[in-house]
C-alpha cells in the first residue's frame, strides 16, 4: 500500500464516512458520529493488516473483527460493502428498516463479515477476548511443528462507553493476566458520550489502566495520521501482551456545526448539515451513498487478495493432512461442528437407590464427555470446587500453557461473554459456571447467546433453597421464572442424576443457542424409571415418569403431579400416598418447558392430558408461568418469597416442601376443587416476606 497518496487515501476514508452519513440521514435514526470520526483507523486496519476474505466470510483462519461499539454499525456496514462482501448499497440503503440486512446494531448470521452481535457496550469487547482465547486453544491442540493451521489476529474496535462498563473491565484484566498477544483494541478516544463530554463521569488514564492490567498500551495523537496508527498496529503485533491503542479522533468529524458535540452522536446530522460536512470533505453535497470508482478500486483489492490467503491457507491445510492426517481429520470435524461417532457412549446410568446431588452426576458427565468430547473447554467463576467442573488432568489454561480448565476467577459477566466470544470463533464448545444466583451477573451476556444462536453451556450449581446454610443471598427464587423468559435459551433442571446426564447430553448435541443445566449442591435420590425414560424425556423436554395405577386399564389418572428438579422425588412420593388412599396419581417430569413446547400438540397432549383438569405442580421457585400447566383447576406449590439460613432439610419442612404437604394439595384438589398459587408454611420466620 505505499504507492498510495494521500489524496487516494482520503478518498477512499471519505467514501466510508459519506456511506455512514447517508445511511443514518435515509434511515433517520443512528449513530453518524463514531464512524466519521474512526473512519480512518477503520480504514487503517482494514486495508493494511487485516486478513479476511470477503467471498469466503467463514474462512477459518481469518482475523476477526469485532466492531464493539456497535451503534457505529454504518462504519462495518460501509467497509463490508466497499470491500467486496455480499453487503450492496441497496442493504446501506435500506439501513435499520424491517427485514434488512443492515440492522440497527450488527447481528452475528444475518450479514455476512460480521463477527459478533455488539451494541451492548462491552460485549463486543469481552467477546473478543473468548476469540483470542479459542484462538491459543485450538493452536495449542491442533498446530504441529512446520504446520501453523491456526494462526490469526482478534482485532476490537472499541468506544469510551465499553471501557466504561464493568464487563470490560474485568474482561480486560483476564487478557492481560493471560497474555493474549494476538488481541489489538483499537480506542475510539474522542471525549464524547451520549450525554456529553466524556469528563462528566470519567477521568480516569484509560491507557495506564491497561497497563497495570499487563496490556501493552500506546496512543496516537491524531485519528486522522494513517502513518502514525500503522505504526501503533505493527508495534502492537510484535509485542507478546494484548494491545490497546488509544487514538485520539473527532466525533462527527468534518460536521461544521457538530464536530466534537454529542449532537452527533445518536442522530441524523440533518440535511443541511450533511450539505454542509460534504463540502466540507470536498464532496458532493448532492450525491447520496457515492462510492467514486478510485476509491472502490482500492477497497476491493481485498476480494483477489482474500482470495490468494485462503488458497495459500488450503495448500497449507493439505500438507499438514499428508503430514498429520489424524489432526487434519478432527479439525475439518470441529470446522463440520460435527460430534464423534459415539461420543455419548461414556455417559452413566445410574440406578435406583444411589444418591447423588445432581452436580456431581455433571462431574461424571463432564468427565466421560472431556474423552470423546475434545472440543468442550471452560470453566467456573472461582467456583470449580463446588460446581465440579473441572476436567481433571487436563490442565489450566495460562499464559504458557492453554490446558482445558478456564480459571475465569470472580468475573461472571466477562465469563458470560468470554463464553460467547469462543462459540463465535468455532472449533470449541465453551461450558461456564458459577451458582445460579450468579447468573443475574452474567445475565446481559446469556441473553446474546440466545439473540446469536450460540453453543454455549451454562453449568449453574446450588440451584434452590436447598443449598442451604448459605441462605437467602445465595437460594435463588426468582430465577427460573427470569431465565425461562429468555427466547431461545433452554433452561434444564433435571430431577435426578440420570436426568442431569441426559441434560448434558442434550446440551452437547444443541447447535442453534445456549443451554442452562440447573443444578442441586444437596444430594437426590436416583428416581425409578429415569434409567430408562431420561434420555429421551429430557430430550422432548417432559414426559411421564410414573403412570397412575388406573392407566394400566386404559384409565385415566385422577390427578397429574408435575414437577422439576430436587422437588421431583416429592411429586414422586406424594403419587404414592396418593395412590395408597385410591387416589390413581401420575407423575410428569417437565426439567426444560422450552423443549416441551416445541413437540407437537399430540406429544404434549399424551404428557399433560387436557381433559385431567386436577394437577399440582411442584417448584421451590416462583410461581410465574406454572399457570400453564397447572391450568384454572390446578394447585400451584411455589415460592414467592425469599429464603433462610439453615440446613435443607429443615428449610424444605418449614416451607412445606414435603412429601405429606404435596399429597395434602393433591387431595385437596381431587376432592374440595383447590386450585391456584399455595402459600407456603408461615411460621413466622424473621426476616421472610410473606409470599402466596
Amino acid at each position: 500500500m505505499t504507492d498510495l497518496t494521500p489524496d487516494l487515501e482520503r478518498l477512499a476514508i471519505n467514501t466510508i464516512r459519506t456511506l455512514s452519513i447517508d445511511g443514518v440521514q435515509k434511515a433517520s435514526s443512528g449513530h453518524p458520529g463514531a464512524p466519521m470520526g474512526a473512519a480512518t483507523m477503520a480504514y487503517t486496519l482494514w486495508t493494511r493488516f487485516l486478513r479476511h476474505s470477503p467471498t469466503n466470510p467463514a474462512w477459518p483462519d481469518r482475523d476477526r473483527f469485532v466492531l464493539s461499539a456497535g451503534h457505529a454499525s454504518m462504519l462495518l456496514y460501509s467497509l463490508l460493502h466497499l470491500t467486496g462482501y455480499d453487503v450492496t448499497l441497496d442493504d446501506l440503503m435500506a439501513f435499520r428498516q424491517w427485514g434488512s440486512r443492515t440492522p440497527g446494531h450488527p447481528e452475528y448470521g444475518l450479514t455476512p463479515g460480521v463477527e459478533a452481535t455488539t451494541g451492548p457496550l462491552g460485549q463486543g469487547f469481552t467477546n473478543a477476548v473468548g476469540m483470542a482465547i479459542a484462538e491459543r486453544r485450538l493452536a495449542h491442540e491442533l498446530n504441529r511443528p512446520g504446520h501453523e493451521i491456526v494462526d490469526h489476529r482478534t482485532y476490537v474496535l472499541a468506544s469510551d462507553g465499553d471501557l466504561q462498563e464493568g464487563i470490560a473491565s474485568e474482561a480486560a484484566s483476564l487478557a492481560g493476566h493471560l497474555r493474549l498477544g494476538k488481541l489489538i483494541v483499537l480506542y475510539d478516544d474522542n471525549h464524547i458520550q451520549l450525554d456529553g463530554p466524556t469528563n462528566m463521569a470519567w477521568s480516569e488514564d484509560v491507557p495506564a489502566r491497561f497497563d497495570a492490567y499487563g496490556w501493552q498500551a500506546q496512543r496516537v495523537e491524531d485519528g486522522n495520521d494513517v502513518g502514525a496508527i500503522a505504526a501503533a498496529i505493527e508495534a502492537a503485533r510484535a509485542d507478546s501482551r494484548p494491545s490497546l491503542i488509544a487514538v485520539r479522533t473527532h466525533i462527527g468529524f468534518g460536521s461544521p456545526n457538530k464536530q466534537d458535540s454529542q449532537k452527533a452522536h445518536g442522530a441524523p446530522l440533518g440535511e443541511d448539515e450533511v450539505r454542509l460536512t460534504k463540502q466540507a470533505y470536498g464532496w458532493d453535497p448532492d450525491a447520496r451513498f457515492l462510492v467514486p470508482d478510485a476509491a472502490r478500486e482500492l477497497f476491493r483489492a481485498a476480494v483477489p487478495a482474500g482470495r490468494r490467503l485462503v488458497a495459500d491457507w488450503e495448500a497449507r491445510l493439505d500438507r499438514y493432512a499428508a503430514a498429520f492426517p489424524a489432526e487434519a481429520a478432527e479439525l475439518r470435524r470441529r470446522l463440520a461442528d460435527d460430534l464423534r461417532p459415539g461420543w455419548d457412549a461414556g455417559l452413566k446410568t445410574y440406578a435406583v437407590g444411589e444418591d447423588f446431588a445432581t452436580r456431581q452426576a455433571s462431574q461424571q458427565a463432564i468427565a466421560a464427555l472431556a474423552e470423546s468430547v475434545p472440543e468442550l473447554f471452560g470453566g467456573a467463576a472461582d467456583l470449580s470446587e463446588s460446581n465440579l467442573t473441572d476436567i481433571k488432568g487436563a490442565g489450566d489454561f495460562e499464559a504458557g500453557e492453554p490446558g482445558r480448565n478456564l480459571r475465569f476467577g470472580v468475573r461472571e459477566h466477562a465469563m458470560g461473554g468470554v463464553a460467547n466470544g469462543i462459540a463465535y470463533h468455532g472449533g470449541l464448545i465453551p461450558y461456564a459456571a458459577t451458582f445460579l444466583t450468579f447468573s443475574d451477573y452474567m445475565r446481559g451476556s446469556v441473553r446474546l447467546a440466545a439473540l446469536s444462536g450460540l453453543h454455549v453451556i451454562y453449568v449453574w450449581t446450588h440451584d434452590s433453597v436447598g443449598l442451604g446454610e448459605d441462605g437467602p443471598t445465595h437460594q435463588p427464587v426468582e430465577h427460573y421464572a427470569a431465565l425461562r423468559a429468555i427466547p431461545n435459551l433452554w433452561f434444564v433442571r433435571p430431577g435426578d442424576a440420570n436426568e442431569a446426564t441426559a441434560a448434558w447430553a442434550l446440551a452437547v448435541e444443541r447447535r442453534d443457542g445456549p443451554v442452562a443445566l440447573s443444578l442441586t449442591r444437596q444430594k437426590l435420590p436416583t428416581l425409578a424409571g429415569t434409567a430408562e425414560l431420561a434420555r429421551e424425556g429430557v430430550r422432548r423436554g417432559g414426559y411421564v415418569l410414573r403412570q397412575a395405577s388406573s392407566e394400566a386399564a386404559g384409565g385415566a389418572p385422577a390427578v397429574i403431579l408435575v414437577a422439576t428438579g430436587s422437588e421431583l422425588q416429592l411429586a414422586m412420593g406424594a403419587a404414592e400416598a396418593l395412590e395408597a388412599e385410591g387416589t390413581p396419581a401420575r407423575v410428569v417430569s417437565l426439567p426444560c418447558w422450552e423443549r416441551f413446547e416445541a413437540q407437537d400438540i399430540e406429544y404434549r397432549e399424551s404428557v399433560l392430558p387436557a381433559s385431567v383438569r386436577a394437577r399440582v405442580s411442584v417448584e421451590a421457585g416462583v410461581a410465574l408461568g406454572w399457570e400453564r400447566y397447572a391450568g384454572d383447576a390446578g394447585a400451584i406449590i411455589g415460592l414467592d418469597h425469599f429464603g433462610a439460613s439453615a440446613p435443607a432439610g429443615t428449610i424444605f419442612e418449614h416451607l412445606g416442601f414435603t412429601v405429606e404437604r404435596v399429597a395434602a394439595v393433591g387431595r385437596g384438589v381431587v376432592r374440595d376443587g383447590l386450585h391456584g398459587r399455595i402459600p407456603t408454611v408461615d411460621d413466622g420466620h424473621p426476616g421472610r416476606v410473606a409470599g402466596g
